[in-house]
């Protein structure tokens, strides 16, 4: 397992490194005190992200997507994850569940999401059934040539700029247990209500929406991939968004890292920097040693799915460490800094905050945990 990288690697890292500094940086402030990516800015990033190539790269080349492994996209996602999240998500990577679109489907939601023309969200989550996938109530009823669904989804994930949906919803029961089906419905179908959930503390500009389907009809061609198989597409996405997430704090906690480390040279008391003391350099020294193992988890498990043997459990460990990192190092960078490290004046406080969300969604460090454990008691039991 050899991690070192390719010269072509080293300059993806680069370019992806130089636009997040030149064009997702300048924005942080606005986006932070507006709440609000403006559309026009939307677009602008969008735009440039394509002509570097940086749009859809884990889709197919021959569909039009960047073509890129998993590692080669861990590599980009590690330097965009240094960036403010509602901005870090306009250079999109659509979901991996769209990769099962057949037929029209293909034109009418795979092929525009890959160009930028049309842009997707995955409503999974409800008030009553969030870590507990199969407690779903939102139900699709077989009727006709069509299903017609009735539920409520929340905290589904930037919905207010979506074009569609991709649903899960049960759709029939075997052994006692809900099945799930998932299907591509248009935000402008008759029966579907979104609206902006509550404020959010983390990840401002990225927001979080109510999906309300009331009798929402749609035709039978909507069906994603096979009924009843829908956990088999769940699986797919969580564990790509999850080892996400994990990129994502990698990212974003080495970034703090920096700045803590500059902050710590620089700052001056009783006479030296305040690095140079023992309850401020041991700091910096887990800081950088977590940051570390959590990269070589996330490194491990993306170069184990591009060879088809990434496992649950990898995915799990990589996201429950390093997003478990990322609050440790953010909040060491609180202390390092002191007073200042609240202030709005700097942006410590914000990363503070944005990482307490990496613990809860794409499956909470308690899911991931008991992952992990039935990974290893499951040979064991008799």
């Amino acid at each position: 397992m050899d991690f070192a990288l390719s010269s072509e690697q080293e300059m993806l890292v680069e370019t992806v490194r130089r636009f997040v500094e030149t064009e997702l940086y300048p924005h942080e402030n606005l986006v932070e005190q507006t709440d609000d990516v403006p559309a026009e800015l939307a677009d602008d990033i969008r735009r440039k992200a394509k002509a570097l190539g940086l749009y859809a790269v884990n889709m197919p080349s021959e569909l039009g997507g960047g073509g890129l492994g998993t590692f080669d996209t861990t590599l980009m996602e590690r330097e965009l994850g240094r960036a403010s999240y509602g901005l870090q998500m306009l250079v999109a990577r659509p979901s991996n569940i769209l990769r099962g679109c057949a037929g029209r489907q293909i034109d009418d939601y795979l092929l525009p999401t890959i160009r930028g023309e049309r842009h997707d969200c995955l409503a999974m989550t409800e008030p009553d059934a969030g870590s507990d996938v199969r407690s779903m109530r939102t139900f699709a009823r077989a009727d006709g040539g069509d299903f017609v669904i009735n539920g409520t989804k929340h905290f589904i994930s930037h919905a207010d700029v979506a074009d569609f949906v991709i649903l899960c919803a049960a759709t029939g029961e075997v052994a006692g247990k809900k099945t799930i089906s998932c299907f591509l419905v248009d935000f402008d179908t008759p029966g579907l209500t979104r609206r902006r959930g509550p404020n959010c503390v983390s990840h401002r500009g990225y927001h979080q929406c109510e999906l309300i389907f009331e009798d929402c009809r749609v035709p039978a061609s909507s069906l994603l991939g096979e009924l009843d198989r829908g956990f088999d597409l769940m699986g797919q996405w969580l564990g790509s968004t999850r080892l996400q997430v994990a990129t994502t704090s990698v990212g974003r906690g080495q970034r703090v890292l920096e700045m803590a480390a500059e902050w710590a040279a620089t700052r001056k008391q009783f006479g030296q920097s305040i690095g140079k003391f023992q309850g401020t350099g041991f700091k910096l020294a887990d800081m950088a040693t977590e940051l570390d193992a959590a990269e070589l988890l996330t490194f491990r498990a993306a170069w184990k799915d591009d060879r088809g043997s990434m496992t649950d459990t990898d995915a799990a460990m990589a996201k429950l460490f390093a997003s478990e990192a990322l609050a440790r190092v953010t909040d060491h960078a609180i202390q390092i800094f002191g007073g200042m490290g609240l202030m709005d004046e700097l942006p410590i406080a914000r990363f503070w905050r944005d990482a307490r969300v990496e613990r809860i969604w794409d499956g909470t460090s308690e899911i991931q945990r008991h992952i992990i454990s039935r990974a290893i008691l499951r040979p064991l039991e008799k």
